[in-house]
């Protein structure tokens, strides 16, 4: 067995798996399955796999579960899409513990799912991706789930489930939870309505100072604007403020009373 682990490239990157069985210890191959290990590592990091069941045990060949839907039928990979196969010459289902994706039953159709194989299955070679493999003894933890009672391939209640997922060591270093980011984005999208905004104010304060502004304004209108008065307006007018016209009727009975 060491023989056929020291073939394997060496791995970097650890995620651990608590179950209702235990812990799950489960090392990685970001070099060899870039795809398949950092759609794994993301959706650990968000809590994807949290609560979900191992919908599939066959005894003695494997163990399926990353559906949240519980059906095997649903789940879905970080990149919104299914992702392609990758391959490996030195990595193969020649021992137990291996972690590998599942697919839709074609090749190019990884999704969220994956299994963790109990024995030694060759004939499933270059069929599905593996990213991984469990170390340690917590590799028991996973053949005690490969041994309970079933119906079919389904396991019967109460259902075996991961409760958590914890990334232990991160292979990727621009990983970071998708809820994050959008919080971070949401922080920057504010604090740039809120700089604009106050830019905006402080522009308009300049333009406007405000009611003083507007008062000085009307002031200015005044002044800009003065009343314009005509030669009949003034002083010494009649009784109606009326000044009489020059040469007129008016003003030689004015100067005969005069």
């Amino acid at each position: 067995m060491s023989a056929i682990y020291q073939l394997e490239p060496a791995t970097e990157g650890k995620v651990l798996l608590t179950t209702t069985h235990g812990e799950i210890e489960v090392e990685l191959w970001p070099k060899e399955a870039p795809k398949a290990c950092r759609n794994f590592v993301q959706l650990c990091m968000e809590g994807y796999y949290d609560g979900c069941i191992f919908h599939r045990i066959i005894k003695e060949f494997m163990i399926q579960t990353g559906d949240p839907t519980g059906t095997g039928k649903g789940g879905e990979s970080t990149y919104g899409e299914y992702f392609k196969d990758e391959l490996h010459s030195r990595i193969k289902f020649n021992h137990r513990g291996q972690v590998a994706m599942a697919n839709a039953g074609t090749k190019d159709t990884n999704g969220s799912q994956f299994f963790i194989t109990l024995e030694r299955c060759d004939w499933i070679d270059k069929k599905h991706t593996i990213f991984g493999r469990v170390v340690g003894h917590t590799i028991y933890n996973a053949i005690q789930i490969g041994e309970l009672e079933t119906d079919g391939d389904r396991p019967v209640e109460p259902f075996p489930k991961i409760l958590k997922s914890e990334v232990l060591h991160n292979p990727f270093d621009d990983i970071v939870p998708r809820a994050t980011k959008a919080l971070e984005g949401d922080v920057d999208d504010a604090a740039e309505k809120k700089s604009r905004k106050k830019k905006e104010t402080k522009k308009l304060n300049l333009l406007s100072f405000g009611e003083e502004a507007g008062e000085e304004d009307a002031e200015l209108a005044t002044l800009a604007k003065p009343k314009v008065k005509s030669m009949f307006d003034a002083e010494g007018g009649d009784s109606n403020g009326r000044i009489a016209k020059p040469g007129s009727a008016e003003e030689a009975a004015a100067r005969e009373a005069d």
